[in-house]
Order: C-alpha cells, then structure tokens, then sequence
C-alpha cells in the first residue's frame, strides 16, 4: 500500500531563530528541535541532558504515602508479600523490578505471574486463591488492577490488602483497594501521566528508598528493566519517561544485569537504543509469556548465576523461535480467510480461529494493519471456551474507545488507544463484528485511512555534515512523541546496490550537485531493484542512524520510502 508523504509545517521563524541564536546551532537542528516543543535555552538544556535529578516526588503521586506505609507495615509484622503482574514485557519487567528489590530487605517475599491461556489478563480468582493457601495477607499489582473491582472485593473477603500500581486508563472509579497508584485516576496530581507499568512500580520502589532514607545508588540498577519496560511498551518518550530511558540505556550499554547480557546482540554491545530493545530483547522476553509462562522470564531477568542464565537464554531463544513460525502460521491462516471474503466497505479487520495460539494474535493484529492498515481485532478462543482477541489500531484512531462503546457485549477488555485486549461470549461474536465496523465507521466520519509518512524537513545532503549528524544522533533515545527526525531528500542517484536476502536493499546514495554519498539500507525496498540498477533518479524519505560492525559505528541513512522521480 502507497504512503503518503506529508511535510510538518515549519515552526515560527521568531522561535526558530531564537534557538538558532541561544544555542549557537544550524537553522535545521533548530526547526528540528521547535517542531518537539523545545522552544529555548532551559528546555534545550533538560532535553539534551536528561538527568535523574529532574524525576519528580514519588509522593506526588495520589496513594504514594498509603503504600509505602502499607509495606513497612506489612515488613515488620512478618507478613507474607505477593508481587504480582501481567505476562508481557512491562508486566515481567515491574515484577522483577520489585521482586529484586523487596527481597534485598526483606525475606517473606513471592511472586506470581498468570497463566496467559488459563487465567488471562490482569487479576485472576487463581491467584488471589494462591494467595490464601499461601497465607499472603499483601498483594502488590504491577501493570495491572485498575480495573479489578470483583477481584479486590473478593480478596477483602480473604483478609488480603492489594496495592495497585497501573498505569492504563481507569473506569469512572478505581478499585477499593488499600492504595491505588496509578497517574490517570482522578484526583491524582502526578506531573507525569504517561509512565510504563514498570515505571510506576519504580516510582514505589524510589519513594521507599526516600522515605526510609536508603541509599539512592539502591535505584540504579533497576534502571535497565524500566528502560525495557518503556521500549516494549511504547510509551511516550518525553518528560520522565525520556529520564529513565536514557539512565536506563547507559545502564544496558555499560552495567547490563546478566540476563541481558545474554540478549543483547554481540554488534550491537555497548550501543544498545530503544530500537534494538524493540526489536531484539523485547520478543524474546516476550516469548515466554507468550508460548510457555511469563514466570520463566522473571526467573531469567532475576538470575545472577552464569550457568542458570544460560540455560534459561537457550530456552527462550527456543521459544521465541517457536513464536516466529506459530506467528508465520497464524499471519498465512488470517490472510487466507480475508482473502476469501468481500472486505469491501468494511472500516475494520476482524478475524476469528479456535485453534490460533493466543500469546500470538497481538504479533498477528499488528501485521494485518501493516497490510490493511485499518483498525484490526485478531480471535481466538481460550482453555474455557470463551472467545478471546487482541486489538491493533492505525495511528488515527483510538481503538480502545471503539471497544468501550460495546462493552455491553464483552465479558472483560482493557487498554489504550493504540492497543487492547477483549474477551466476549460466543453468543455476542457475530453481532460485536457488525457493531465494532459500525462503531469505527461512525468515530472515522466514514473515512478510510491510508497510511502517511510525516516528513521533519526537506534536506541537502550538503548540509548533512558530521556536527549536524552527532547533534541528531543526540536527540535520542527515539520513541513516540520524540521520534527520530524523518528528512526527505530529492534527485538521488543509488551506486552500488545490492539485495540483502530477498528483499532488503543496501545501497550508496549519491544527490546531484553535491559531492556527498551515504551509505544507505532500505527494508523490503529491494522490489526496486531493476529501477535502482537502471540509474533511475529518485527522491527518498529517511532516517539517520549507526552501523555497528564488529564494535565499530559508521553513517546510515535508513530508508522510509522511495519514489522515482518520472
């Protein structure tokens, strides 16, 4: 499907030139800057030296004080403690986060992690009964419970206090839990709202320390996971969040807990950034919750022993393996029944088998809207009968609200905007299909999107020069709302272009009238190939970004989309 390429508009030439004249920088790095809200010299500062001295009062936070009390309270009368959390990445991450810590203190501590096909999402009766024949009387959700009503209810009848420490959006009212951390409840005056699971659980762990004046190199190294955590899940990378992913990426690149050392690469050690956690460590540690138990990702992150460690690695490569061919064999059944129906006029992607492997239908969602680029609900059903499925969105339209508009036929779902998870009985399926394209038709105005590029800035490769790049490079790390700037750059040339496995392409870019040629690599561009070979010129849309081979970097454009200029 053909992207449209969309120019931002230039910010004002007042605030560019300011910048320009303050910072002693090029007119581009300016506008590069204005167009990501940093409008003069303090804000400059803070962005390019992102300090953890900046992070806010834990306190701040509505039901900080309760919790913090709540622990030591639970520590010195001996009670058993529960860590808790979701089976992905931000919830295994925040267990250990948590688990790792509490434990250095104290000894009555466990964990638990729910079963993905048996318990599903969030808060399950399972392990509020684990916690009774445990005789755990403190149970501490990470990355989940904004939503568990029932189940608090429930567990108040077994004697047991929950501290609830969550970060997606909360129903009208939250649970009665003893405390409820979570910065998008009402009421709740935290600066920052956008924090990771994994972060909220930071910030319980850093107003601990505060409060009982333990020493603050105890938060360090915590750092990576939170890192991990803010990557996986695709949270803003702005404010605090932007703090604990640099603190947190020097961490993986200079101090990585052993566990990671195992996933990291070897070309890319010591220059690890949010993409490579995406796309290298951020599966695999997803793999476990996904095809076995997200409780052998804790383990493996937990791990401090060299033997162990190995041993857990090759399992979840082994998983994540498994993952890849289960996703390739899900991605082909859901393209051949779409292929079999009259999606004209459908504003939606909904497709539904029994027998599709749960912890895959979210990998499978994301590749639909690759292709359809429409909002997109993949189905399956779990061990007790119930139809199940995982949402994916397109970056117009907020998905999570199209769900809550026919909650009246689920069972359970959660979310955001981008992504959620539903569970519904047989019974309503057929009719929540017709009612979910209905409601996307009616929220998009009947438009059906297509998918767009949005350009920073036009460019000359003449102006690319290495004091510009490193200042580029300087903006990161890259995540949404602080993304790597995109330049298009006009009437190139390719010179030594070669396919790279059967669709990737690797090339030099030359631009006329300049003298500069950039090493360049464009994924699934090698369709391109006779145009390329044939010298055809061609306009391009682009990243700027390192090579790493065998520890050493090199200049790369990393290729968007191309378009030739006849």
């Amino acid at each position: 499907m053909e992207k449209k390429w969309e120019i931002k508009q230039k910010p004002s030439t007042e605030i560019v030139k300011n910048l320009q004249d303050s910072l002693n920088i090029s007119e581009a790095l300016s506008i590069l800057l204005a167009q990501r809200g940093i409008t003069d010299y303090d804000l400059a500062k803070s962005y390019f030296n992102p300090s953890l001295e900046e992070l806010h009062d834990p306190f701040l936070m509505k039901g900080m004080a309760d919790a913090v009390s709540r622990i030591k309270n639970a520590i010195d009368d001996q009670e058993n403690i529960l860590i808790f959390g979701d089976y992905d990445v931000d919830g295994t991450t925040a267990v250990t986060l948590f688990y790792e810590f509490l434990s250095s203190i104290y000894s009555k501590v466990f964990f638990y992690i729910p079963d993905r096909n048996n318990e599903g999402y969030g808060i399950s009766l399972q392990s509020i009964n684990f916690a009774v024949e445990n005789n755990i009387s403190l149970v501490i959700a990470l990355d989940c419970g904004i939503k568990a009503h029932e189940q608090i209810l429930y567990a108040q009848t077994k004697g047991i206090d929950y501290i609830i420490c969550d970060h997606h959006l909360p129903d009208k009212s939250v649970p009665k839990a003893y405390a409820v951390l979570d910065p998008k409840q009402k009421g709740c005056r935290y600066p920052y709202k956008d924090l990771s699971g994994c972060g909220v659980g930071f910030k319980l762990v850093q107003a601990y320390v505060e409060k009982f004046n333990l020493p603050k190199e105890n938060l360090l190294p915590f750092l990576d996971l939170v890192a991990v955590s803010i990557a996986a899940d695709i949270v803003p990378i702005t404010g605090e969040n932007r703090i604990l992913a640099f603190a947190g990426l020097e961490r993986l690149n200079t101090q990585p807990r052993l566990a990671f050392q195992h996933l990291i690469p070897i070309n890319i050690r010591n220059n690890v950034n949010i993409s490579n956690v995406v796309f290298s460590i951020a599966p695999k540690i997803n793999a476990a919750g996904r095809i076995k138990h997200g409780s052998e990702a804790v383990r493996f992150m937990l791990s401090t022993n060299e033997e162990d460690c190995k041993k857990y690695s090759q399992e979840i490569n082994s998983l994540n393996n498994e993952r890849k061919m289960l996703d390739v064999d899900i991605t082909n059944g859901a393209l051949a029944q779409l292929s079999g129906i009259d999606t004209t006029g459908k504003y939606s992607t909904i497709v539904y088998d029994p027998t599709w492997n749960k912890g895959v239908i979210g990998i499978v969602a994301s590749r639909l809207v690759d292709l359809y680029y429409k909002p997109t609900i993949v189905f399956t059903k779990n061990t007790e009968g119930e139809i199940v499925g995982s949402a994916r969105s397109i970056q117009e339209f907020d998905i999570y609200s199209a769900i809550e508009k026919n909650a009246d036929l689920l069972t359970q779902f959660g979310g955001h905007m981008a992504a959620a998870g539903l569970s519904i009985k047989e019974e309503n399926f057929e009719e929540f299909k017709l009612k979910f394209d209905e409601t996307v038709k009616e929220f998009s105005n009947g438009k059906l999107y297509s998918p767009s590029i949005l350009i920073d800035k036009e460019i000359s490769f003449n102006d690319m020069t290495r004091s510009f790049l490193e200042s580029v490079m300087r903006m990161s790390p890259f995540g949404p709302d602080n993304m790597n700037p995109v330049f298009i750059a006009k009437d190139l040339l390719a010179t030594d272009f070669r396919l790279v496995g059967k669709e990737h392409a690797r090339l030099y870019v030359h631009q006329k009238d300049t003298r500069v040629t950039f090493p360049s690599i464009g994924f699934k561009l090698g369709k391109f190939a006779a145009q390329l070979e044939k010298g055809k010129s061609f306009d391009m849309v682009f990243t700027i970004g390192m090579n790493y081979w065998q520890g050493k970097g090199t200049w790369q454009l990393n290729i968007k989309d191309i378009r030739f200029r006849d």
